[in-house]
């Protein structure tokens, strides 16, 4: 919708539907959003890294939403990632024993993130990932990726959609730095730009 100013017929001003935010760093984001896994887990790993624009510089006000299933690659079912308090409606967080399998997390000053959760265990025929959605300014639609641990290269090489990729399969696949401990960059256009996902 466009709003029109009377005053001046020939002006038409852009609404919100018509500009770039990010406007959703206001009621999006949420306190403990990256502590997905349950606390004291022993499958518990961290995976960090920036969001990038297309000159490799990193964004401070984008969102990444992660996705997982169980070790035991069952998808979970249940409710509370995001918990209110039904008298007052404020935010009281996780329960930390439940796993959603879902985490909400705004990157810092200098574009970086980092989420704790469960080692995603192997479904169907993929090798184990964590499913990614970005927001991020400029982006009229979000964009959907994979991150795929680097464990088992069996696994990852008979995976269907790092086979159809070809060389660009590195964009998914995260770097152990030490164990238990990932990095993920994210670029969003440019050089060594991260495979996304379009579903239909």
């Amino acid at each position: 919708m466009t709003k029109i100013d009377t005053s001046s017929p020939e002006q038409v001003l852009p609404t919100p539907s018509h500009t770039v935010g990010p406007f959703y760093g206001y009621a999006l984001p949420f306190r403990g959003g990256e502590e997905i896994a349950p606390l004291g887990h022993p499958d518990t790993i961290t995976v960090h890294g920036y969001v990038l624009d297309g000159e490799g510089k990193p964004l401070p006000d984008a969102l990444v939403e992660l996705w997982g299933p169980r070790p035991d690659g069952t998808v979970p079912r249940v409710d509370g990632s995001i918990r209110r308090d039904p008298a007052t409606g404020g935010y009281l967080g996780r329960n930390g024993v439940e796993f959603t399998g879902w985490g909400r997390i705004q990157t810092d000053a200098d574009g970086h993130w980092y989420a704790r959760t469960l080692r995603p265990g192997a479904r169907g025929q993929s090798a184990p990932y964590l499913s990614v959605c970005v927001f991020a300014r400029g982006l009229l639609v979000h964009l959907f990726t994979r991150i795929y641990l680097p464990d088992d290269a069996a696994a990852l090489a008979a995976d269907p959609l790092l086979t159809r990729v070809g060389d660009r399969r590195d964009t998914l696949i995260a770097a152990e730095e030490s164990p238990g401990t990932y990095r993920f960059d994210i670029r969003l256009q440019g050089e060594g730009e991260t495979v996304f996902l379009e579903f239909q």
